[in-house]
């Protein structure tokens, strides 16, 4: 059998990516990353290559890299310049949390870590299963997910995914296939006419006004906000699709059950 030779120069445009590579046992392969990438502690002291939308394709070149991987179609422009360079480039672009697997095992095919892929699929998965377990919520409570907040969007794909695999319901589950967030707009009346009983926020790249999103005059009479049950959770803990996504499906969990239990 012919022999492979994986790729051992790796820079992550994806920010999910280094946490994805250190739990497969390539963390050392990395020479570059996203300043958006926080997982694990050690990507601190990797170069940097620039933003989520516009990373410097000139950084990139200069490490050399046998590998580059990108995350979701904003990074396309740079992907295909790359690609022009004559760079390898593996393009992930997730939609829903059977894609967020997929890419993992994908990742691993292509540094040589497939059964390493598959275990931590595997484990993932579980995890991810056994959150509601403990003490299954007392009903399923309807869930609003804010992506942002001008246009307001309703969160993508596999937030849905999420939310319904810790017990509770999404609040516009016709969307959760829509990739591009124009397609996940909807209007303050639109949520209120559904009567959310959580919003959960998370606006990429910047702290949710948790108090804004209370005085929305369309939203007084919402249970949520008479409830009380407005919160934010961490854009790095549900927008990147990575093993961290455990956790972040933990915290929706823990709201969902006060927002039910109080």
């Amino acid at each position: 059998m012919p022999s492979i030779r994986y790729p051992q120069r790796i820079v992550c445009l994806a920010a999910e990516a280094p946490e994805i590579l250190h739990r497969l046992g390539a963390f050392d392969r990395i020479v570059g990353v996203s300043g958006f990438a926080r997982r694990p502690e050690a990507v601190k002291g990797l170069p940097k290559v620039g933003g989520f939308a516009q990373p410097d394709v000139e950084r990139v070149l200069a490490l050399r890299p046998d590998l580059v991987i990108t995350i979701s179609d904003i990074q396309a422009e740079a992907a295909a310049a790359l690609i022009k360079q004559g760079v390898p480039v593996l393009a992930l672009n997730p939609h829903r949390l059977e894609d967020v697997w997929r890419n993992i095992l994908v990742i691993g095919g292509a540094i040589g870590a497939q059964r390493q892929a598959e275990l931590l699929v595997a484990s993932l998965q579980a995890e991810l299963a056994a959150i509601p377990l403990l003490q299954p919520l007392p009903r399923r409570p309807r869930v609003f997910f804010e992506e942002w907040p001008d246009p307001l969007v309703s969160g993508i794909g596999w937030v849905g995914d999420l939310v319904r695999a810790v017990g509770g319901e999404d609040l516009f589950p016709e969307l959760a296939d829509q990739p591009k967030a124009e397609g996940r707009v909807v209007t303050p009346e639109a949520v209120a006419a559904r009567e959310p009983e959580v919003v959960l926020a998370s606006w990429c790249g910047k702290p949710a006004d948790l108090e804004a999103i209370r005085r929305r005059p369309a939203w007084q009479r919402t249970p949520a906000v008479r409830g009380g049950h407005i919160y934010e959770i961490s854009s790095d803990l549900v927008l990147q699709t990575g093993p961290s996504l455990i956790e972040g499906a933990r915290l929706i969990y823990q709201k969902l059950l006060e927002a039910t239990t109080c």
